[in-house]
């Protein structure tokens, strides 16, 4: 039975605090707890549970708020996150960071060191709490959040919260902070302002301007070699499913640059892949839609004489101090209201279009093709990422979740539809595949949950901490270490930077080799995982089936360290 929060009435800024997240809309509280947390741990204990947000104990900050980054991912639905004081918040900045970067609505809370020293409820009692005092804790996140404020008056916790949600949630989404001083959340509440506050609403998404689809209509209209590009979905897959549509209806290619949330459907016969490069320069007309990087501009600048049209809840990015992209409409709106004004808009296809849309389709299956000769020729050992990538996609079925870090190689998978391959933000907080998996697997335990990641990036997610979550909580999760003994995206960037340089002659090149590797199983057996080494290509089928069959049956999670060859391209 659902407690009726609008009833509750608080008795200290605790209890209005986690009241309030519940009547937002917030199913859990993703903690890391300190000695700030006596009055949130006591409301918890006084409080009906079906009345606040589900605790969730969380052994790394890192975790916590890539748990509430990945829920959202899985569900839409924003979720809190709260931390010790300043270090805690320091350790959670990166998360912070990678949530702004992908327009992730978290709320994000830390205590805050007790303000007075004596004669207050939370005052000041221990050496710490003087330690960790500052004079603007906020700054640690201000430059990544979309609101962030400090808690004055017990009364307050409620309406914070609500404001703090609606503003999360409304677009462009994105994270918010609150402080929590010690001494607010234990006051009591006067008996006269304990009543609810006014529930506060997200804004409705800003819809297309009749005049500038009228002019994207014309050009796309006039085009001879239209594109669409695209880099993530809302997580309920409205924009996808208008895009396949209209794509399809209007003969015109779709890449998917620098993807961080799938969109197209792997074998969609106008989806041209993730290589922006050809597709871009045969294209005369350019809709972006939601890509805060749709290319490179030293590498793959549009030559001039294109149209570019730029759509989206904030289509020139405005939290990017820097960037120059050629913009010659630029439409403030949702996506998938955009495609269906758009659609609305054009004149029906003609014998042009048709033409161009069969020319597309051939292209759609060169790609595929290319890329399955591609992947079965690294079928050895060590095997190729594309190879392991085609093997997970194929073992994993049309559900399954693959959250990417270093990990998978796109391309060479064929997702069934959107949202089911996550790469890690472009703000790149390395870490957060991991954990963000266990966040969308506690959203939906019925649905296949993957994390694939590089070796490096399994060090940085805290796997300890991970490991013992899953196992807590009982998530099923499927993790990838893709072994290169080696930081491979920094070898890479040398080799980019310098190609005849001394590095790239050097037997190892510096500050890129994690040699001698650490037994990383042994870090997943120590909480009872399903643990298996596989350093032949040959092997990765059979093993990820035995894998999925302790997930499936034994509702254990299950861990692959998979030898990888170290590539140029990933």
């Amino acid at each position: 039975m659902t407690a009726d929060t609008t009833k509750a009435r608080p008795k200290n800024g605790a209890e209005a605090m986690l009241l309030g997240l519940k009547r937002a809309g917030v199913d859990y509280l993703f903690a890391n707890a300190g000695t700030d947390f006596p009055p949130v741990i006591e409301a918890i204990a006084s409080l009906d549970p079906g009345a606040i947000p589900q605790p969730v104990t969380v052994p790394h900050e890192t975790a916590s708020v890539a748990m509430a980054h990945g829920y959202y991912l899985a569900t839409g639905r924003a979720q809190a996150v709260m931390v010790h004081v300043n270090v805690g918040l320091a350790n959670a900045a990166m998360g912070v960071i990678n949530a702004a970067s992908d327009n992730v609505p978290v709320i994000v809370m830390s205590g805050r060191t007790p303000i007075t020293e004596r004669g207050r409820p939370g005052a000041r009692a221990t050496p710490i709490q003087y330690g960790q005092e500052m004079y603007d804790q906020s700054s640690l996140v201000s430059n990544v959040t979309k609101y962030h404020y400090e808690m004055r008056y017990p009364e307050q916790g409620d309406s914070l919260t609500a404001r703090a949600y609606a503003l999360a949630m409304s677009e462009p989404r994105g994270p918010v902070y609150l402080s929590l001083p010690r001494e607010p959340l234990m006051e009591e509440i006067p008996e006269h302002l304990r009543d609810p506050s006014p529930a506060q609403t997200p804004a409705t998404p800003a819809q297309p301007d009749p005049a500038a689809i009228a002019t994207a209509a014309l050009w796309l209209s006039e085009s001879k070699e239209p594109l669409i590009l695209i880099q993530r979905s809302d997580p309920i897959g409205a924009t996808a499913a208008e895009l396949a549509a209209f794509s399809q209806r209007f003969g015109i290619a779709v890449a998917e640059p620098f993807t961080v949330r799938n969109v197209m459907p792997g074998a969609h016969p106008m989806f041209l892949g993730n290589d922006v490069k050809g597709p871009l320069e045969r294209a005369d007309v350019v809709l972006v839609l939601d890509c805060d990087i749709p290319w490179i501009e030293a590498l793959h600048a549009p030559a001039p004489g294109k149209r570019i049209i730029h759509v989206g809840a904030d289509p020139l990015f405005q939290r990017m101090p820097v960037r120059g992209y050629q913009t010659d409409l630029a439409i403030t709106a949702d996506p998938a209201a955009t495609l269906k004004a758009l659609a609305a808009a054009l004149p029906e296809p003609d014998l042009a279009v048709t033409t161009r849309r069969g020319r597309i389709e051939h292209a759609s299956h060169e790609r595929r093709a290319a890329v399955a000769r591609t992947a079965a020729e690294g079928s050895g050992s060590p095997m190729s990422a594309e190879w392991m990538s085609q093997c997970l996609s194929e073992a994993i079925g049309d559900q399954a979740m693959v959250f990417g870090e270093l990990g998978v190689v796109p391309g060479a998978m064929t997702p069934a539809g959107p949202n089911r391959i996550f790469n890690n933000p472009h703000s790149g907080g390395l870490g957060w595949a991991l954990p963000a998996a266990l966040g969308a697997q506690l959203a939906d335990r019925s649905r296949l949950c993957v994390a694939c990641i590089g070796d490096g990036s399994y060090i940085f997610a805290n796997p300890v901490a991970c490991h013992q979550i899953a196992e807590a909580l009982e998530l099923p999760i499927l993790t990838i270490i893709k072994n290169n003994g080696m930081w491979n995206a920094v070898r890479r960037s040398v080799l980019n930077s310098y190609p005849q340089g001394e590095a790239v002659r050097a037997n190892t090149m510096p500050l890129t080799s994690l040699e001698p590797a650490p037994d990383y199983l042994k870090v997943a057996s120590a909480s009872r995982a399903h643990v298996e080494r596989v350093e032949n290509g040959a092997d990765l089928p059979a093993a990820l089936a035995r894998a999925l069959t302790v997930i499936r049956v034994e509702r254990r999670q299950a861990v692959l360290d998979v030898r990888i060859a170290v590539s140029d391209r990933h």
